[in-house]
């Protein structure tokens, strides 16, 4: 009962923060522990970041951190905002810091592994990802498998990649990045029913991205039905009109 008051009186301070309706927090915290104070930020620091409030997001975590710079997850979210702020040397000191604080988090080291991957250090993501899999705790190994993948494409290997998304799927039929990476591997592969059964697969769990739209609109066309590689065009351009798959279409048709 006392954890349940504590955790409810957590959520209604960070309600109260964010809508700047009730008392200053520096009155509100000084009852609170510095971990307690930590985490009270690190909540408002995670919710700016869900909103892409980088700005607000960057002073509440860093006052977190002031409060308690061993926590894992205020580490991990200092490394997801750095690397969304396209600073990645700083996101890197976060995630390796947040992996060394807490090596047992499956989610710090999937994130940590995908960030490298990202970077270009290929062989040190996939062991991170697959130590993550390795994990017993780990009840979403779909995330990993997918990141895995993506990893093997970035490095030339489409073979392992391809394997490592049907892992996923095995995992979670209905994980949507892993169904849009099988229907852009299934298009290069030139099996053009398959790319539009996991596109229908894909748009049966979330919307539309430029990318497969783009691939929506070559696949039809490899399979000669002309009705929706129009109806592919046009909703790619109506909706991105300015991504570089509507501009690469753009430079298509020009040139027949």
């Amino acid at each position: 009962m006392q954890v349940k008051k504590k955790f409810n009186g957590l959520i209604l301070a960070v309600m109260c923060l964010l809508l700047n309706a009730c008392v200053a927090p520096e009155k509100m915290s000084r009852s609170m522990s510095d971990e307690e104070k930590a985490n009270l930020y690190l909540q408002m620091g995670v919710r700016y970041l869900e909103m892409n409030m980088l700005k607000i997001a960057q002073e509440k975590l860093n006052i977190a951190l002031s409060f308690n710079p061993e926590d894992a997850e205020l580490q991990n979210a200092l490394g997801v905002m750095h690397e969304r702020l396209q600073q990645n040397t700083a996101a890197g000191q976060h995630y390796k810091k947040a992996v060394k604080i807490n090596a047992d988090d499956f989610r710090i080291k999937n994130n940590y592994g995908r960030f490298l991957c990202e970077s270009g250090k290929y062989l040190e993501g996939i062991r991170l990802l697959k130590q993550a899999l390795a994990m017993p705790l780990n009840n979403r190994k779909w995330f990993a498998y997918t990141n895995i993948g993506r990893c093997e494409l970035k490095n030339a290997k489409p073979a392992l990649a391809e394997t490592n998304f049907r892992l996923a799927l095995q995992k979670n039929t209905r994980y949507a990045p892993a169904l849009a990476e099988m229907q852009r591997i299934s298009y290069n592969k030139g099996q053009f029913l398959s790319a539009r059964a996991f596109l229908e697969r894909y748009l049966g769990v979330a919307k539309h991205t430029s990318e497969t739209l783009w691939y929506a609109v070559q696949t039809e066309r490899g399979l000669g039905n002309k009705a929706l590689v129009e109806q592919y065009r046009e909703r790619l351009f109506g909706f991105f009109p300015a991504s570089s798959e509507a501009q690469q279409l753009k430079t298509a048709i020009k040139l027949y």
